[in-house]
């Protein structure tokens, strides 16, 4: 007996993990697969008669027109990206091919969930550019912001301040509790730094127990003096009672001035490691006091 693929597409249609719309030209579903329910949360029955951009996110709504207009003068779209708000409010990203069909008089997509690939590739960028363990910008994102940062003092005449801090001691936190302990107190550093700064400022892990700080628009030198000693004051704080007898440990901090300590990424750098190295020795120094 032949079969009957009239009567078998439909059913195909319905039986597809990806959801199909058919959509009118003045952008109403006119039809869509039963995977709309595990794509958007809604029943087939509710979406068809809706107009499909009431369900598109926002922010994507002006690129998502724009591709609709060239599917509609005869360009498919077959890896248009865009997102949609679920019926619980949620967001999912979806993956587009469509196409127009003069026979039918409708636009014809295959939606596909790709919300979880967006997510990965949404963690690879964010670590390209961030240290794994505190999320604070790493050394690589951090000189790219400050030679921007350097361009821009350049342009307008003003002044900008690095900060490197060094850990005291780090190493007898590692021997002594374990490398576990070691990286609580990494993170609570960076937690207190970053709340001792602006939003248009950049903290960063350089890696290890180092840490820089870039503060942009700083005007004097008695203003970075006071930041510096916010960030001491901050880390001086005793650590809570879920770290047990562990300690805060203390800090230095060195400093560099544009332009004062150096016109360029380099010259700021090497002055501030070297001016913390500095601070480092005073304090271990048998006649001076303490230090950072």
């Amino acid at each position: 007996m032949p079969v009957d693929l009239q009567a078998l597409y439909p059913k195909l249609i319905h039986l597809m993990l990806d959801t199909v719309f058919v959509v009118d030209p003045d952008n109403r579903i006119v039809f869509v697969s039963d995977a709309c329910e595990t794509l958007l949360g809604y029943r087939a029955a509710e979406l068809c008669g809706t107009l499909i951009t009431d369900y598109m996110h926002p922010d994507d709504l002006a690129a998502t027109k724009a591709s609709i207009v060239r599917v509609m003068n005869g360009q498919p779209h077959f890896d248009f990206r865009n997102r949609y708000i679920r019926k619980d409010g949620s967001v999912v990203y979806i993956l587009w091919a469509a196409f127009w069909s003069e026979e039918v008089g409708a636009r014809i997509g295959v939606a596909r969930d790709v919300t979880a690939l967006a997510h990965a590739e949404e963690e690879l960028r964010f670590l390209a550019h961030h240290d794994p363990l505190t999320k604070l910008t790493n050394r690589a994102l951090f000189r790219d912001r400050l030679e921007t940062a350097l361009r821009a003092a350049q342009r307008r005449t003003s002044t900008l301040a690095l900060l490197f801090l060094d850990i005291n001691d780090f190493k007898g936190i590692n021997d002594t509790h374990g490398h576990t302990a070691g990286d609580q107190v990494l993170c609570e550093v960076a937690r207190r730094l970053q709340a001792c700064v602006r939003e248009t400022d950049t903290v960063a892990r350089m890696g290890g127990d180092e840490f820089t700080v870039l503060l942009t628009d700083i005007d004097t030198p008695q203003a970075v003096a006071e930041k510096v000693a916010q960030i001491l004051a901050a880390l001086s704080e005793p650590l809570g009672a879920e770290f047990g007898a562990l300690r805060m440990p203390s800090c230095s901090i060195g400093v560099a001035c544009y332009p004062t300590d150096g016109a360029d990424a380099d010259a700021l750098l090497d002055h501030a490691d070297g001016h913390m190295y500095r601070v480092k020795r005073a304090r271990l120094a048998p006649s001076g006091s303490p230090v950072g």
